[in-house]
């Protein structure tokens, strides 16, 4: 088994050994201490494999992988890399130079962050169900859309519950934490992956070879999603265990910094 896979694989086992103690206190007397370890354990194998990831071979940042985007209309970028990297804090799961995407129409603002409603219907979000497109020609590796498009975490609260959710999906490794993705082989050690699809919405299934520009899913918000939006990134293996990721950059805008919006015209996408 790969070292990073290792790593990653005792992390969740630490993690899952806390729930484990924490219900189990409740019908039997013994220390706590034990599952202040299994946390301590948890974050210090996350910290080290962190570290191992930023200590493998550079990617050549200077030379971008070009891609087209994969979104048509008006948008605003989130967790860029033109701002940081990695750009959603940790390296894990080949996202270090991983994008998030949200629609920002011009008639149709899209709903803020706040106190209330606690929790809203995807509906209300006008990138629910965008389509999405290949942004190169590739194979298509894996595709998933079973999992459901839940309710959005954007108030106070709900994030409070989603760091709890998160935790869960953890556990229960990147599938839960992608939800519906899709996995798109470019060639040269290169994958696309975009996260947090709407369920039931590929129109693609492995083995299918796609063109650049073509319809392969929609916006949604499965996942551990905040609102529908999109997650996309380039990295060099399919396992998200052991993946790094790959810088890019989309063809006539380049890599939006966050809260940039920016546009793609359909009359130009190829």
């Amino acid at each position: 088994m790969h070292p990073h896979k290792t790593l990653m694989v005792l992390h969740r086992c630490c993690w899952l050994a806390f729930l484990v103690i924490l219900v189990a206190g409740f019908f039997v007397d013994f220390s706590s201490l034990w599952g202040w370890l299994a946390i301590g354990l948890a974050i210090a194998l996350r910290v080290v494999l962190g570290r191992l990831l930023a200590r493998g071979p550079e990617p050549d940042t200077d030379s971008p992988v070009e891609v087209d985007p994969p979104v048509l209309g008006r948008w605003s970028a989130q967790n860029s890399p033109a701002s940081k990297v990695p750009s959603h804090g940790v390296r894990a799961y080949g996202q270090a130079y991983a994008i998030d995407l949200v629609a920002e129409p011009p008639d149709r603002p899209r709903p803020r962050f706040g106190w209330w409603p606690l929790v809203r219907r995807n509906r209300d979000f006008p990138g629910f169900g965008a389509p999405l497109l290949a942004v190169a020609d590739g194979t298509v590796l894996r595709a998933v859309d079973r999992n459901r498009d839940h309710l959005s975490r954007n108030s106070y609260p709900a994030l409070l519950y989603l760091v709890f959710e998160g935790l869960f999906r953890e556990i229960a490794g990147p599938g839960q934490i992608l939800g519906n993705h899709l996995i798109l082989d470019l060639g040269d050690g290169r994958y696309a992956a975009y996260a947090h699809l709407r369920r039931g919405s590929l129109l693609v299934r492995p083995g299918d070879r796609v063109r650049t520009g073509q319809p392969v899913a929609e916006c949604g918000n499965s996942g551990n999603s905040t609102e529908p939006h999109v997650h996309f990134q380039l990295m060099d293996n399919t396992d998200l265990d052991v993946a790094r990721g790959i810088p890019f950059s989309w063809r006539e805008i380049g890599v939006p910094a966050n809260g940039e919006i920016f546009t793609v015209d359909p009359a130009t996408a190829r």
